[in-house]
Parts: structure tokens; C-alpha cells; sequence
């Protein structure tokens, strides 16, 4: 899992700590894991780095794994434009198979390292400089014999590493590659959808679910959601299309010409799931309900909330999710451009599970 991510010099933050170390709460035990945060919830104002942390905690993507990544209007404008530093820096600490992995690169530019390294459980294994030959240490706990050959600096020595040596030649720190190749993010608005990490390619939303063979699952999922469709596929020369029927199949329609964006949305988000079964590290959904009623954005919320094998973050506005019934004060964060705080942290006061989040909100009680 992921434990804190520290960004330097990024985007909009000139510094910020993003902490998941849970609380000491004695109610909603399902939505944290080992001591961490496992299903947070972000909220902030528009232009506050919601979307950028995202991105910040995806970097990563870019040079460990062949995923794809970000589009370029997310990726561009890498540096922080308020400051003189020419690099950008990154931290991420994880903890897996119940050790302690700490993650460091400098970067110029998104595809451009400078330095990596890599400590598990306080033992240094990597310390890897790009521009120095006699600065270039790689522990051969991790590497054994392997000689190590980088064509440029777009290559990292961590992948070259893990590409080039036995499965498991060390487990935890195969563990944190696997971890990485197994993140997503995604979201859906209105110029379209915009995904990073899990896999590679696109295809139709419909010929996903096709291929898939869980028709009728997602009928179900739907259901769970507040929507009744009876669905088919039928087969033309563009290839299936889905279908949804009415009055015993006496008229159709297709699906994606009336199904409504909200509608779209659970779509893909029911198909990203299914694509990331049993392998889903990490899920971040920027903006996630921006096209939800309230009462879906919860159902959704409480679905993944029970999915305890992979970690969530989702991003909202929604304040009516600020709820202990669904969160609690330590998985509930507010962004301020170069501050993140849990609710917890951002008020003096005891927060009890009696207590009303939204409200307290909304009254200004919590303070970053």
C-alpha cells in the first residue's frame, strides 16, 4: 500500500506531504488496512491540486512500468512555474509484505530521471545518478551478477533491473514493481475520458463488455446502482453493439445513445474494475462523481469501500459523502495548493462518529 507520497517543485505544489497513516478510530475498520488509509476521500476547491496529486502520485508510471500515460495536457507544465528549481523531486513510501520501501527520483522533465534510490526497510539498495558514472550504486541484493547497461536517462535503472532478472530475485522489491504496474487512474468529464497506468491500448466501451462475457453482471451492477436495464448484444458489420430493450423486446435502443452520462461513467468504472481484478494495486478516480445523483455517488462509494484488496482514492466536491457512516475523519482530506490534511488533523476538536462531518465542514471547523 501506499503510506505518503512528498512532491517538490511539481505542478502547483512548491512542497506537499500527502500522509495516509490511519487513526485511532473504533468504527469503519473495513476502510483502512495494516495502519493505513485504504479508501480516501479528497476534497478541495477548483484549481486546489486535486487533479495534480493525481498525477504527482502517478508520475512514477511513466519510467517503472509500460503502461500507458498521462495525455500531454495533463503531463505538460511539469514544473512548479512559481519557483527557481530546475528539478522536480519525488517521494513515495510503501509498505509491502509489512516492510518499509522508500522510493526517491529527481526528474527535469516527465521523461528525463536525474537520480533514483531505493531503501527497503532502512537498507539503501539503490543510489543511482544519471550524470555522475562514479555515483552509480546498485546493491547486488537486488541485481546480482547482472551488468548494468542504461541507454539514456529515460530508462530506469529499477525497471532495467527488474526486467533483467530473475522473477522474485528480491521479493519486496518485486513486489513494489508489480505494485506500480497495477495502478490506475481515471476520470470522465466533459472533454472525454483520460486514464494512466493498468494497461495498455483502448477499445469500446462496447466491445470491452462484450469480450468480457458479464452482461449480465453488469445488469446486476447496475441494478445495485438504482438502474433496471434488460440488455443485448446484436452483431453488425462495425462489430457488437448493445442494446437495451423495452416491452418484452418489442422496441430497442442502443445503450450509449440513451444512457446518461452518470450512466456512461458507472460503464466504465464496472469495466475497470472487471479489467483490474485481482491485480488492482491502486485506484485514484479524479472527480469521480461528476456526474453522479448523491444517492449514486454513495452506493458507489460504499461498493468500493467493501473492495479491501486494492486501495482508493477518489476526488469530489460532494460533501454529502463527508459522512462517518461512510468515512471517517482520518480517510477524509482537504488540498490547499501545498497542504493536505486528513479532517482529523485539521481541527483541535475530538471528532466522535456521533459527529456530523458535513456540518462541521460547511461551519468552517476544519482548517488547513
Amino acid at each position: 500500500m501506499l503510506k505518503k507520497i512528498k512532491i517538490d517543485n511539481f505542478k502547483c505544489f512548491k512542497s506537499l506531504i500527502f500522509d495516509l497513516k490511519a487513526g485511532d478510530y473504533a468504527f469503519n475498520d473495513e476502510i483502512v488496512k495494516q495502519g493505513l488509509v485504504n479508501k480516501a476521500l479528497v476534497y478541495g476547491a477548483n484549481g486546489s491540486g486535486k487533479t495534480s496529486l493525481g498525477v504527482a502520485i502517478f508520475d512514477l508510471v511513466q519510467h517503472l512500468t509500460d503502461n500507458d500515460f498521462f495525455h500531454n495536457r495533463l503531463a505538460d507544465y511539469y514544473r512548479n512555474l512559481n519557483t527557481q528549481k530546475e528539478c522536480v523531486s519525488f517521494e513515495y513510501t510503501f509498505m509491502l509484505e509489512q516492510q518499509e520501501v522508500v522510493y526517491r527520483y529527481e526528474k527535469n522533465s516527465s521523461r528525463e530521471l536525474l537520480n533514483e534510490s531505493l531503501h527497503i526497510d532502512g537498507e539503501l539498495l539503490v543510489d543511482y545518478d544519471y550524470e555522475h558514472e562514479d555515483k552509480r550504486y546498485v546493491s547486488e541484493k537486488l541485481c546480482g551478477p547482472l551488468t548494468i547497461s542504461l541507454p539514456d536517462n529515460r530508462l530506469s535503472v529499477l525497471k532495467y533491473v527488474y526486467r533483467n532478472t530473475p522473477t522474485d530475485y528480491h521479493h519486496v522489491f518485486s513486489t513494489m514493481m508489480r505494485f506500480c504496474d497495477s495502478m490506475l487512474w481515471f476520470r470522465s468529464l466533459s472533454d472525454g475520458n483520460d486514464y494512466c497506468g493498468l494497461t495498455k491500448g483502448s477499445v469500446s466501451l462496447e466491445k470491452w463488455l462484450h469480450d468480457s462475457g458479464r452482461l449480465k453482471d453488469f445488469e446486476a451492477y447496475l441494478t445495485r446502482h438504482g438502474l433496471s436495464y434488460h440488455l443485448g448484444f446484436e452483431t453488425d458489420e462495425g462489430g457488437p453493439r448493445l442494446y437495451a430493450y423495452f416491452g418484452r423486446k418489442r422496441e430497442k435502443a442502443l445503450f450509449s445513445t440513451i444512457a446518461s452520462a452518470g450512466t456512461k461513467v458507472l460503464w466504465l468504472l464496472y469495466l475497470w474494475q472487471l479489467e483490474g481484478k485481482d491485480r488492482l494495486s491502486l485506484l485514484f478516480i479524479d472527480e469521480f462523481d461528476a456526474f453522479y445523483h448523491y444517492q449514486t455517488a454513495e452506493s458507489v462509494v460504499r461498493e468500493l469501500n467493501g473492495l479491501r484488496n486494492f486501495q482508493t482514492i477518489l476526488t469530489t466536491h460532494n460533501t454529502y459523502l463527508m459522512q462517518n457512516s461512510l468515512t471517517r475523519p482520518d480517510c477524509c482530506f482537504l488540498i490547499n495548493h501545498n497542504k493536505i490534511k486528513s479532517l482529523k488533523k485539521s481541527t483541535e476538536r475530538e471528532i466522535r462518529e456521533a459527529h456530523n462531518l458535513e456540518k462541521m465542514y460547511i461551519n468552517g471547523a476544519f482548517v488547513i
